[in-house]
């Protein structure tokens, strides 16, 4: 369901990224809070797609409700 969203302990300490990058779900949510558009965010990091932005608030909202299971990578 959530593809481009990955929890990875090497990576900003297990927190909730983008696939491929250290931009977090949290992040996303703090730019639009603060008055940005998806457009806007993808304008200025390019590693970015509208899609991941989406996926982002998916993610959140179901977050919030409880509703999600990611698949996290173990630390060896």
């Amino acid at each position: 369901m959530y593809e481009r969203i990955i929890c990875d302990p090497e990576i900003l300490g297990g927190k909730p990224v983008i696939k491929e990058t250290r931009i977090s779900v949290e992040m996303i949510l703090e730019w639009m809070a603060s008055g940005a558009t998806a457009p806007e965010i993808v304008a200025e990091y390019d590693q970015l797609t509208l899609e991941d932005i989406q996926q982002a608030l998916q993610y959140a909202a179901a977050s919030i409700q409880g509703n999600v299971v990611l698949q996290v990578k173990i630390a060896s």
